[in-house]
Formats: structure tokens, sequence, C-alpha cells
């Protein structure tokens, strides 16, 4: 791109200074001779009005200076030189000035102009000014020398300024295509950077809002893996026990318990994918303050239900219950379920005694206190980032997503005791609630 710029501006350039020069220098050409001659015939007409009629008696004639470099000269009606000097016989400008004209030409190499001298209505003589046609030629080329240098400088400007603005155009495109080509070997994060150059700028820009799109994707998409890697493992190792301990049964009565819970379980795995992939796909998340599809009652009976077994078979106890809340309050089971699960699972894999799922009234919102009895230690600002354990075994995933979940919901996740440890999910509630 840059040798077509500098291609371009070179080639208008040279256009520019072809068209304004040469007629430029056929102009000066033309004045000089012109000028040349005006002096020759200025010259001659101020020698012809100091001629005397009786020159031709020999009266002495005192011609006028002649023309720097020139010469200056009288001749007779019979074409003789008889003052000044010049050719002893007169040449044709001479011979055409006798007619009674002002004559300019050019004979013998030299410029002349001849003007007749008229006395009583009849000539009688030429005064001729000459000067040689090489010192006009002369300055003609200097002229045309001083043109063409001014034409090369002009050409040079117009080379140096065309790179200058190559560099200027093709640095931000070549720029971009570094970020293009560290794209394509999966660095997502490189980004082109503005320019001074507005529809190079357009174009960065819509580049680097497709790559953040491309990029929100592929996360989402890894985002959507982890997730559900780590939301399917608990249920499914649920499901394979009970499953296991249903084949082991011969007794029907004992067996049908068994199979509604491995049934239960199967409903839980359906709403965790489909929560899963709803937050994988942000126009499905659910809209603020909708109306819920469970009660808070319901929701609180239900987590007792499902993990009360679980603290039990590790020897800690489950409280559900609510502090000044009304418990026909709707909400989104399906996240906010999931997200008490999380919380559960984690004061369960971390957490110490019993463990309690409290619900306040915050006028225009739910909070949901899911505490035990240990502590939180290591960085809490980086509690919530994806992929940090704290030194724990885990995946450093659920507590991510618990507030992608809860975000979803317009609501929020925070941490807000460390001993006890707790954590508190505000959770918007419609408007017009009783």
């Amino acid at each position: 791109m840059r040798q077509r710029v500098v291609r371009v501006a070179v080639v208008a350039a040279l256009v520019a200074v072809v068209l304004l020069a040469v007629p430029l220098a056929l102009a000066v050409r033309s004045a000089l001779y012109a000028g040349q001659r005006d002096s020759l015939e200025r010259a001659a007409l101020a020698a012809a009005v100091r001629v005397s009629p009786d020159y031709a008696t020999g009266d002495p004639v005192e011609l006028s200076a002649p023309p720097a470099g020139g010469h200056l000269g009288l001749y007779d009606p019979q074409a003789r030189l008889r003052a000044g000097n010049g050719p002893a016989t007169a040449d044709a400008p001479v011979h055409r000035a006798l007619g009674g004209q002002a004559v300019r030409g050019q004979a013998a190499g030299d410029l002349v102009a001849a003007v007749p001298v008229s006395h009583a209505e009849h000539v009688i003589g030429v005064v001729r000014a000459s000067s040689p046609a090489a010192a006009v030629r002369d300055r003609v080329l200097v002229v045309w020398a001083a043109l063409l240098g001014v034409a090369g400088l002009a050409l040079t400007v117009a080379v140096l300024v065309a790179r200058r603005q190559a560099r200027v155009l093709a640095a931000p495109l070549e720029d971009l295509s570094r970020h293009c080509r560290a794209v394509t070997e999966g660095d997502l994060n490189a980004r082109a950077a503005p320019s001074s150059i507005a529809e190079i700028d357009q174009v960065a820009r819509t580049h680097n809002e497709m790559l953040h799109s491309l990029s929100e994707l592929l996360r989402r998409e890894r985002d959507f893996t982890a997730n559900a890697s780590h939301q399917l493992r608990t249920p499914l190792t649920g499901l394979q026990l009970a499953l296991e301990a249903g084949i082991a049964q011969e007794d029907d009565a004992q067996l049908r318990p068994l199979l509604a819970e491995a049934l239960a379980a199967t409903h839980r795995l359906h709403h965790t994918v489909e929560e899963v992939l709803r937050l994988s796909r942000p126009s499905d998340r659910p809209r603020r303050h909708a109306a819920g599809d469970t009660t808070v009652a319901q929701l609180l009976r239900e987590t007792q239900e499902r993990w009360h077994g679980l603290f039990a078979d590790d020897g800690r106890r489950l409280e559900c219950g609510t502090r000044d809340a009304p418990t026909d309050v709707r909400v989104l089971g399906g996240p906010v379920s999931e997200v008490l699960g999380i919380l559960l699972d984690n004061a369960r894999v971390h957490g110490h005694g019993t463990v309690r799922v409290i619900v306040r009234d915050l006028d225009d919102a739910l909070a949901f206190d899911v505490s035990d009895e240990g502590t939180v230690e290591g960085e809490q600002a980086r509690l919530f980032e994806r992929g940090h354990t704290g030194g724990r075994q885990g995946t450093g995933i659920g507590l991510a997503l618990a507030r992608d979940l809860a975000d979803s919901l317009g609501g929020r996740l925070s941490l807000t005791s460390t001993a006890p440890a707790t954590f508190t999910l505000l959770v918007p509630t419609p408007a017009g609630r009783s």
C-alpha cells in the first residue's frame, strides 16, 4: 500500500508539474524574445528621431548608443550603411523597412528591428538595431533550468510528503493486520488501537466489537461446560447411589421409594441443565422482578428434603426457616434453588457444624442467608473468581457460578460474615406483592 500511495502522489505531482511548467516555459521564452525585440525597436526609434534630412549631403549623423551587446546603424535608400555599425549591405529586414513600415525579424543569427526615417512623406533612410539571438537563448535556457530545478524540488517534496502520508495511512492497517494475525494464532485479547483516520478507526472499532462478541461467545461456551460438569457431579452421584441401592433391593415395597428418589434426582438434573443453559444464553435469562414459579415455603421445603439426608450422613444438621418474611411470596425457583444448592454444597464440603438457611424480608427484596459454624479464610476479594479455590480442594467454579446466577436474577450474592461463614443471596421481589 505504501508504494501505491507514493506512486499515485508522484504521478499526480508529475502531471501537475508538466501541465504548469511546460506552458510557463513556453510563455517565458516568448516573453524574453518579445522583450528583446521591443528593446531593439525602442533603440531604433530613439536613433531615428536624431537623423537629420541633410545626412545625404554629408551632414554627420550622431546616433544614440546601441543596445547592450548589439549594433545600431543607419542605411540610406540605396541600402548602404551610412553611420553606426551593421552589415555593409542591408539585409532583408532593412529592405522591407524601406517600404515605410517598422520591421522585426531575424537575420544572420541576430534579432533585428528596422525603423524607417521619413521626411516630406518620403523614406530617406532606415535605422537598423540588432543583438545576438544567442544571448536571449542563453537567458531562456537559464530560466528553463530554474524552472526544471523548481519542478525537481516540487517532485522531491511530493515524494517526501507522499511517503509520510503513506506511513500514516498504512500504519493503522498494518497494526490491524498484526492484531488479526494474533487472533488467528489464538490471542483473543488482541485489540486494534485507534488512529487519526476516521475510516480506519471505524474498521478497527468494528473489528474489536466483533472480537469482543466472539470472545464472549467462547467464554460462555467454556463456562457452560465447566458449570455443567460442576453442577451435574453431585446429582449424578446421588442418582447412581439410588439406582445401585434399588438394584440391591429385592422387596418391591422398599424399591419404590428408591425409584422415586431416582426420579426426583432426574428432575433435579433436568432443572440444573436448564438453568446452566439459560445462564449461557443472556437472551434467555429471567427478567428482573418477573413473577416467580414457586413460593418461599415450597422452596425451603424442597431444599430441606434434598439436603437433609446428605448432611445427616455427615452427622450434621440443616435448619431452614424464615425471619419476619412472608412464605407465600413467589420467586424464580430454578435459579434460586441452584444458588442455594451451590452454597449448601460449599458448606457441606468446606464448613462445619449446623448449617442454617434463613429468609429475611427487606421490603423490595428477600435475603437468603446460608451460614455454618466454620470460617472463611483467604482473600475475600477473589472468593468469587472463577478458578480460585483459596488453597482448598475443588475447581473454583461453584461460587463464581452462583454469583452469575444471582446476577441473572437481578440480585446479588455476597459474603456477609467470615466467622461464622455466612453468604447472603438478595433476590428482588415482584412489585405489588402483599
